[in-house]
């Protein structure tokens, strides 16, 4: 495997310490002439807190495994002002990405974070939100020192003025200064009760999740060893309009135009093309085609939102239905499939041998009441996991990571068992190699109703490495599904007979 070439103007953090190493004494002092090909660019800047001049410092480098970025560095001598500041030399990412870490350990808050000025931090179990502000690059644990100076920058203040909020991030704060292990005063700890260094692989005492949200896909948080890291996780999305607004890609104005289209386009593409022309629409036609709005609450905040359904045909399979909640208030989604069919006769099993990374690109209906089984990791998700999905493979596996990710690291008497989380953290492992198609596997798809479904590429051909076995139902499955006491003929009689 050849490496990538190195760009020669953004060279490794490494390239440069050891450029900078052999400069003379007169160029790392700052009195020799310009010189473009040296590693550090210096340029005269105005300080906006005296109104004297300052230097600003650039560095061109490049962060293994992410990108190529600018860092910035402004001091003032004649009044100790100095700030830092990272930016993106690319441009903006085709996707927004999503990286969330799981901070356990020492080691752990050693994590490197790239934050552009477009980027949101969140650390759920704080309840705490760093808006969007200047590029950064530092770890976990510099950000979290950031954000306890910043918020007690204030207190004396707001002790006197409002006492309640004072209390209210004082306790915070407290939290933040214990999952750093900081002593009662909030200094840092490196040595132990003994005397000792504090290995890195000791726990913190209060576990926590870091989580980084940059629309514009140029934020990072590293990870350890390979992103088969299994405290480690990055998701990309689809932008939203305003997020467009907001990064400048589009203006207001052509995103309200935008927004008129899509409207159309949720009608159905056979409607849009009468409307266009001017035609009357029949709101009977192209029924597959319509969505279907449905007035509700938020199950999280409690405040309105929709609830929107469509009826999808699965080509070789049959008729479902798609429903999607998104709360505009809290951010809550949720989506689930229900099948738009009559019941099945017999139970379907469909077992798919997974080779490549291009059956990962598979689509997959899983209903409520469907079965998934991985042997090779011995995983096993009883029906009623996850709810019904329509997705990719690859997308359901990212499901099922994220949530027994979230059950591995919980907190509580569970979280303080050392083995059984390193244990779990093997498994994940597997699971992420499992997801990117690193190993052969086997998907089991078990669903007594017959309701779920795995797209064959080779259609209307048979797939040679996916199976397809219908049974009988046993009668506990039955039971379960609540046929047994379901009764869809001659029910007449019986109500007559009830009536005599």
């Amino acid at each position: 495997m050849t490496s990538k070439p190195q760009d020669p103007f953004f060279k490794s953090i490494g390239d440069r310490v050891e450029e900078t190493e052999n400069l003379p004494e007169a160029a790392e002092s700052g009195q020799a002439e310009v010189d473009e090909d040296a590693p550090v660019q210096t340029v005269d800047s105005l300080c906006m807190r005296c109104g004297e001049e300052g230097v600003t410092r650039l560095l061109l480098t490049s962060i293994p495994y992410f990108k190529e970025v600018i860092v910035a560095s402004f001091r003032c001598e004649h009044c100790g002002e100095q700030n830092n500041e990272i930016q993106s030399a690319g441009m903006i990412a085709e996707q927004g990405t999503l990286y969330t870490a799981k901070i356990l350990n020492r080691g752990d808050l050693n994590r490197q974070v790239v934050k552009s000025s477009y980027a949101t931090v969140m650390l759920p179990e704080f309840e705490l939100t760093i808006p969007p502000k200047r590029g950064q690059l530092t770890t976990v644990e510099g950000m979290l020192r950031d954000v306890i100076a910043d918020l007690s920058a204030d207190q004396p203040l707001r002790r006197l003025q409002d006492e309640p909020t004072y209390e209210k991030i004082e306790a915070l704060m407290r939290k933040l200064h214990d999952s750093l292990g900081d002593d009662e005063d909030g200094e840092p700890v490196a040595q132990g009760p003994d005397g000792q260094q504090i290995p890195h692989d000791a726990p913190i005492p209060k576990a926590f999740t870091v989580k980084v949200d940059d629309p514009a896909g140029n934020s990072w948080i590293e990870f350890i060893g390979s992103m088969a890291d299994p405290k480690w996780s990055m998701k990309t999305y689809d932008r939203s309009r305003d997020q467009d607004v907001l990064l400048g890609i589009v203006g207001p104005d052509e995103a309200e135009e935008e927004g008129k289209k899509e409207k159309i386009r949720t009608i159905g593409e056979d409607e849009a093309r009468k409307i266009e022309a001017g035609e009357q629409v029949d709101d009977d036609d192209d029924e597959q085609g319509e969505v279907y709005v449905f007035p509700g609450t938020c199950s999280s905040c409690h405040a309105p939102c929709d609830t929107k359904m469509k009826k999808v045909v699965i080509p070789y399979f049959k008729d479902i239905l798609i429903m999607s909640t998104n709360c505009d208030r809290c951010g809550y989604r949720d989506n689930e499939i229900k099948s738009g069919s009559a019941i099945s006769e017999k139970g379907k099993k469909i077992t798919l041998k997974v080779e490549d990374t291009d059956d990962l690109a598979r689509d997959i209906l899983k209903s409520e009441n469907c079965g998934l089984e991985i042997p090779e990791i011995q995983l096993i998700l009883q029906p009623g996991t996850l709810g019904g999905r329509f997705t990719t493979l690859e997308g359901l596996l990212t499901q099922v990571y994220d949530e027994l990710s979230e059950k591995a690291f919980a907190r509580g008497d569970a979280a303080d068992a050392k083995e059984d989380r390193s244990s779990f953290e093997v498994f994940l492992g597997k699971l992420k190699q499992v997801m990117k198609a690193e190993i052969p596997f086997t998907v089991i798809l078990d669903d007594p109703l017959a309701n779920s479904y795995l797209q064959n590429i080779y259609a209307p051909d048979p797939d040679p490495n996916m199976t397809t076995e219908l049974y009988d139902r046993t009668w506990d499955q039955n039971e379960e599904l609540g046929l047994n006491d379901m009764k869809v003929e001659g029910y007449e009689e019986d109500a007559e007979t009830k009536e005599d």
